[in-house]
């Protein structure tokens, strides 16, 4: 089993598509904010009838959004930029993306597929670098945490 400690080293991650294939992860100057992904949507609903009847109802969504937090130095962000100016150059490479976050230590497997630039990142030229926020929204978001025996390598 994989215990109670955790490292970022571990973490694998990589975004695919038109113009480009792009390590995420160790090695990519990663923020100290990482790397991080939310539904959309909740996934269930409730109303309460009149007469106190509860009805519950199961949202079909499964998008979600990613956030990848690069240090303003890292070589990843001329990478992203690029990868962002070709796919915004016609619709034909849009929404295309795949990113997979994986933690083999722990069996974690988090697939987006759908996946498209919100924008480039908001930069401010200051005293101290800053923190270079890039968010891929996605069609279809599946996180798998700890699913199953975790593969080593």
């Amino acid at each position: 089993m994989a215990g109670n400690a955790y490292s970022f080293l571990d973490i694998q991650a990589a975004i695919s598509g038109p113009g480009g294939n792009i390590n995420l992860a160790n090695g990519a100057a990663v923020a100290e904010e990482g790397i991080s992904y939310e539904m959309s949507e909740d996934k269930g609903t409730m109303v309460i009838g009149a007469d106190g009847t509860p009805m519950m109802s199961l949202n079909a969504a499964q998008g979600g959004v990613f956030t990848i937090r690069l240090l303003k130095t890292s070589p990843t962000n001329g990478l992203l930029s690029a990868m962002y100016d070709f796919q915004r150059s016609s619709s034909a490479f849009w929404g295309q993306n795949v990113v997979v976050i994986r933690d083999p230590t722990r069996g974690d497997m988090i697939t987006g597929t759908f996946v498209a630039f919100a924008r480039q990142p908001n930069n401010t030229f200051a005293k101290a670098g800053n923190v270079m926020e890039w968010r891929f929204p996605s069609g279809i978001l599946v996180p798998l945490l700890g699913a199953g025996v975790p593969q080593l390598g």
